[in-house]
């Protein structure tokens, strides 16, 4: 493969070839909660210009098991003290999204948020649940790494390509209010999800998609950025299972989800330029994700696709909807406490 390409190209059909084969192994595997390891590949190929090393990726995989283990020690504390347990994780919640606002590696802040709500809230329900989901994570991450590897052999970065400057760290202010908003946007869901864990945890998923793009979203740009990619990812989530449904096959899924990747790449990348953020095609793909792996496992499992595809979306809607208000009312407190000085 030639290297004299042009980066954003290379990097652009990595994205899109990573996350489709991802997503055709990790069914093709059966892997417990399938939609999992490509949404971590879509994470790594998009954070990350370089592959990692072995060395770097096994120490990647040993951080996710302590830091989704760290919702191990919450479960008892989420049992016998319910309100302290929720007041504790949504404490830990700001803790982590502080830490990757101040410079932290944001890779080890997404799964520390992962681990704290999607571990502790299995757990409360089913010990052995919260295994399972901690083996989930683990596995897609391991996958995640080598499919990582494998892209960047089949579309290597030009020698001529730059690393991506790291985000700039926020002021210790700032930085705390935007960490209490993320944390606000995620726990709903987090508290859903105590209910009734098998059916929340792709709702807690997209909220900390949600949460993440809440860090870098200005309150008047929120309802374009975050309900806007929610409703486009929900369209294409539509298209995509009509197009599937003509002929139903693993390679199929593979190369539908090549084809939608391909498209939401060249806009990510601005190869396609346009006035929306790369933030707001990311999480337009990660609702689709979720959604279409939740529907193929519904309809492996007998159920009826559609009604819980519509209350999925409809709760993704409503997640989002409440994340747009966060960003709102705390900014605009943010800007009353900033004049009154």
């Amino acid at each position: 493969m030639p290297t004299e390409r042009e980066p954003r190209s290379q990097r652009a059909l990595r994205l899109a070839s990573g996350t489709a084969l991802c997503l055709a192994a990790s069914f093709g595997l059966n892997l417990p909660i399938p939609f999992v390891a490509p949404l971590f590949s879509l994470f790594l190929l998009a954070s990350l210009n370089r592959p990692l090393s072995l060395k770097a990726g096994l120490g990647l995989t040993l951080v996710v098991m302590l830091t989704t283990g760290s919702g191990l020690l919450l479960i008892p504390l989420l049992r016998y003290y319910p309100f302290s347990g929720v007041l504790l994780i949504g404490l830990c919640l700001f803790l982590a999204f502080r830490y990757g606002l101040h410079g932290g590696n944001n890779l080890v802040a997404t799964f520390l948020v992962i681990g704290l709500t999607m571990i502790s809230a299995a757990g409360t329900a089913d010990f052995g649940l919260a295994l399972l989901v901690i083996g989930a994570l683990v596995k897609g991450l391991l996958l995640a790494v080598i499919v990582l590897s494998l892209s960047h052999w089949l579309f290597p970065e030009t020698t001529a390509a730059q690393a991506s400057p790291a985000a700039p760290a926020l002021p210790t202010e700032e930085a705390g209010w935007v960490a209490l908003r993320a944390a606000l946007v995620v726990l709903p869901a987090f508290l859903l999800a105590l209910i009734d864990p098998a059916s929340y945890m792709p709702l807690i998923m997209k909220s900390v998609s949600l949460g993440q793009q809440s860090c870098t979203t200005k309150a008047r740009d929120a309802g374009r950025e975050l309900l806007g990619s929610t409703l486009l990812g929900g369209l294409l989530a539509i298209l995509f299972w009509c197009a599937l449904s003509l002929f139903v096959h693993l390679w199929m899924f593979f190369l539908w989800m090549l084809l939608v990747g391909l498209l939401l790449a060249r806009k990510l990348y601005a190869l396609s330029p346009t006035r929306l953020t790369p933030g707001f095609w990311l999480n337009t793909q990660v609702t689709l994700i979720i959604l279409l792996g939740q529907s193929v496992q519904d309809s492996a499992a007998g159920k009826d696709v559609y009604s819980a595809f519509a209350v999925r979306m409809g709760l993704f809607i409503a997640v989002t909807l409440y994340a747009c208000l966060m960003v709102h009312l705390l900014d605009q407190r943010r800007r009353v406490r900033q004049h009154a000085r």
